[in-house]
């Protein structure tokens, strides 16, 4: 049974490892922004917790986004890849759902499920599997302009490896299909809130996303460019995004963190604790500790934005 974003309710449904079995949930529906994203964030990082590439945690990570992409009513594929790190062979999927839009041109929507070993990854990145999620369940019977390919990436932490593959898989013809992708990255605990892009015109993606967080009053910025190296609204090449933007795909990138601390790379997310990514404060129960309301302000924003952005997307620039 399809749930509705307008109903309330709560479903358990099984979920098969090769060490087992575990429950997943498909979690309380309500239109409330943000909402749904967090609840799919909770499930991943405090039911399933550590997601690291190869183990029982990222295999059940996949079956869970691969469930909750049936119960919204999209058919997954999941895209398996292996690779070697340190001289060890490693396997991985991609989680991908399909969404057709008005036009056969489509938008890549990305967010790795694996995590470091270190906490639980609540933030790096349950948080923006959560809000793909939100935004796929959101628009599942919404028509949009383009036709969306979310995807759940495997193996991102210790080399892309997972959007890596992805990319290497599209053919030329796939990439001109391509307008544009939008890359979702630890989104929870940063001091700030931001949307990076492509330099140049290929950042209209950007920029697009900024003006509907102008017209909701949401406080999200762009890198202000106070390293030299990151151009302000620019980024470095350390997320899921990189591999789109070597084909000469325009980006977003959307996360939180603080540019203006630091070395100003971005790396360190907050005044107080400094990088919470890859250490053991990355979990829900810290995260709501250190930071009552933050979790639930950054997912709602995210997700209205991203929604938003998905819904009216217009290419207006033909830059590759």
């Amino acid at each position: 049974m399809k749930k509705s974003i307008w109903s309330i309710l709560a479903a358990f449904v099984l979920l098969l490892s090769a060490s087992g079995s575990a429950w997943a949930y498909a979690p309380s529906v309500v239109h409330k922004p943000g909402a749904l994203a967090y609840e799919h964030t909770k499930y991943l990082s405090e039911e399933i917790g550590s997601r690291v590439t190869g183990t029982d945690g990222e295999s059940l990570a996949k079956e869970y986004i691969k469930k909750q992409f049936e119960e919204i009513g999209y058919t997954p594929d999941v895209q398996e890849f292996s690779f070697t790190k340190k001289g060890t062979s490693l396997s991985s999927s991609n989680v991908i759902a399909y969404k057709k839009g008005k036009s056969p041109q489509q938008i890549i929507v990305g967010a790795h499920y694996d995590s470091v070993k270190t906490g639980k990854g609540a933030d790096d990145n349950a948080s923006g599997v959560g809000v793909m999620l939100e935004a796929a369940q959101v628009l599942e019977k919404v028509s949009t302009p383009y036709s969306i390919v979310f995807i759940a990436f495997g193996a991102e932490e210790g080399g892309l490896n997972g959007s890596n593959f992805y990319a290497s898989q599209m053919t030329a013809a796939e990439i001109n299909n391509t307008v544009g992708m939008i890359n979702l990255d630890s989104l929870a605990v940063g001091d700030k809130m931001y949307i990076h892009g492509s330099a140049g015109d290929a950042g209209f993606i950007r920029e697009q996303a900024l003006k509907i967080a102008e017209k909701r009053k949401l406080d999200i910025g762009i890198n202000p460019g106070l390293n030299e190296h990151y151009p302000a609204g620019t980024t470095g090449d350390w997320s899921d995004h990189a591999p789109f933007n070597e084909l000469g795909i325009p980006f977003a990138y959307l996360e939180s963190t603080n540019w203006e601390i630091g070395d100003l790379d971005g790396y360190e997310q907050t005044m107080e604790y400094g990088g919470v990514w890859h250490t053991e404060n990355d979990t829900l129960a810290f995260i709501e500790t250190a930071y009552p309301g933050r979790i639930q302000e950054r997912l709602s924003s995210y997700s209205q934005v991203l929604t938003e952005l998905l819904k009216h997307f217009n290419k207006t620039s033909t830059s590759k």
